[in-house]
C-alpha cells in the first residue's frame, strides 16, 4: 500500500485535538502544575528587596536564598526593586499572583518607620502583607571619636549632661534607624546633642574617624577595624541585650530598661498567599538559620540569625512600630 494515502488523509478533528492536548500536557504540564501543600514549590521563588544590592536586607536575602535553593531543590532568586521608600518593591509584591512564589525581604523601616513619616504611603503594612519569618537582627553600636574624653557609655552620658547642646552625633540620614536610636537615647536620658545627618554609614563613620562628629551609631563591621586600630571607641549596643557578636560591649538597655532598636530583617508575603506556602518558607528559613555555615556567614557581617514562627515576627513588627513612633515624635519629624 502506498504511504501517500496515510499522509494525505486528515485525522478526525476530535482525535487531532485529543492528541494535541496529550502532547501539550506532556510539554507544558510540569511548568503549570497546580500547587498544593505536597508539590510546593515546583518553580522559581522570588525574594524582592526594596534596596540596591549590598545593603543589609539584600545581604540577608542572598545568604538565605542560596541555602533555600540547596534545601528545596528550586531556585530562589533575589530581585532588587529600590526606590520610592519601598513603594516599588511593595507594588511588585502586591501585583504578583498570590501563589507563594513572590516574597518581600526587608528591614523594619518599611513596616515601622515609613507609616509614621509618610502620610500617603502607597501600601498598608497591616493590610497588604502577612509576616512569614523574622530572619535576623543587626544591632547598631555607639562609637565615640578619639578626642571625646569618654571610654564608657556612662561617661558619655555624664559628659553630654555636663555640656548640653555642645556635643554632636552623626547618622545615616534623617529618619534612619541610626538617627532614631540616638533620638530615643536623648529622650530617655534628657540629653541635648545636635544631629548631623549624612548619606549612609559610608559617610558618617569616616566623619567620626576624622573627629568631625563626636559619636555615631553604625553596624559593627563598619566600626571594628577602626576600633582595633584605636581610631574610635565602641561604647554600647542598641540591642535588647548584649550582642553575641561583641559580648563585652554593654547594651544601652542596661541603663535604659527595655531599650531595643536593633535593625530587624524579615520575610513577608502578600495578603492572600496560601498558608502552605507561608508555612513552608517559614520552616525552610528557620532551618537555614540553624546551619553553622549560615550562622558564621551572617555573624561575620554583623548580623544575628533569628528564625522562629511567623507570629514572632508579627509581634516584633508591632513592638518595633511603637518604639519608632516614640523616637520619631522625640526627633520632631513631621509626616510628609
Amino acid at each position: 500500500m502506498s504511504l501517500s494515502f496515510l499522509r494525505a488523509t486528515p485525522l478526525p478533528l476530535t482525535l487531532a485535538l485529543a492528541l494535541f492536548g496529550t502532547a501539550a500536557s506532556v510539554a507544558i504540564g510540569p511548568a503549570f502544575a497546580a500547587d498544593d501543600g505536597a508539590s510546593y514549590p515546583n518553580r522559581v521563588i522570588r525574594f524582592v528587596v526594596p534596596y540596591a544590592p549590598g545593603g543589609l536586607p539584600d545581604t540577608v536575602a542572598r545568604v538565605v536564598a542560596q541555602r533555600l535553593t540547596e534545601h528545596m531543590g528550586q531556585s530562589v532568586v533575589v530581585e532588587n526593586k529600590p526606590g520610592a521608600n519601598g513603594v516599588i518593591a511593595a507594588q511588585t509584591l502586591k501585583s504578583a499572583p498570590r501563589d507563594g512564589y513572590t516574597f518581600l525581604v526587608t528591614d523594619g523601616s518599611m513596616m515601622s518607620i515609613n507609616p509614621a513619616i509618610y502620610k500617603n504611603l502607597a501600601y498598608d503594612p497591616a493590610k497588604d502583607f502577612v509576616p512569614v519569618s523574622l530572619v535576623a537582627t543587626s544591632p547598631l553600636f555607639l562609637a565615640a571619636n578619639t578626642e571625646l574624653k569618654v571610654n564608657t557609655l556612662q561617661e558619655f552620658v555624664a559628659l553630654a549632661k555636663s555640656k548640653p547642646g555642645e556635643l554632636n552625633y552623626g547618622s545615616s540620614g534623617i529618619g534612619s534607624s541610626h538617627h532614631l536610636t540616638m533620638e530615643a537615647v536623648k529622650a530617655a536620658l534628657n540629653l541635648q546633642i545636635s544631629h548631623v545627618p549624612f548619606r549612609g554609614s559610608g559617610q558618617s563613620v569616616p566623619a567620626l574617624v576624622g573627629n568631625q562628629v563626636g559619636v555615631v551609631f553604625a553596624a559593627l563591621p563598619s566600626l571594628s577595624g577602626f576600633a582595633e586600630n584605636g581610631k574610635v571607641k565602641i561604647l554600647a549596643t542598641n540591642s535588647a541585650s548584649r550582642s553575641a557578636l561583641a559580648p563585652d560591649i554593654p547594651a544601652i538597655s542596661e541603663i535604659i530598661p527595655g531599650f531595643n532598636f536593633a535593625v530587624t530583617v524579615g520575610v513577608l508575603a502578600a495578603t492572600g498567599t496560601p498558608s502552605y506556602a507561608v508555612t513552608k518558607i517559614n520552616a525552610e528559613v528557620t532551618r537555614a538559620l540553624k546551619t553553622p555555615e549560615v550562622i558564621k556567614q551572617l555573624n561575620t557581617l554583623g548580623i544575628e540569625p533569628v528564625g522562629g514562627p511567623a507570629d514572632r515576627y508579627a509581634a516584633a513588627i508591632a513592638e518595633e512600630g511603637k518604639r519608632y513612633q516614640g523616637a520619631i515624635k522625640a526627633a520632631g519629624i513631621k509626616a510628609e
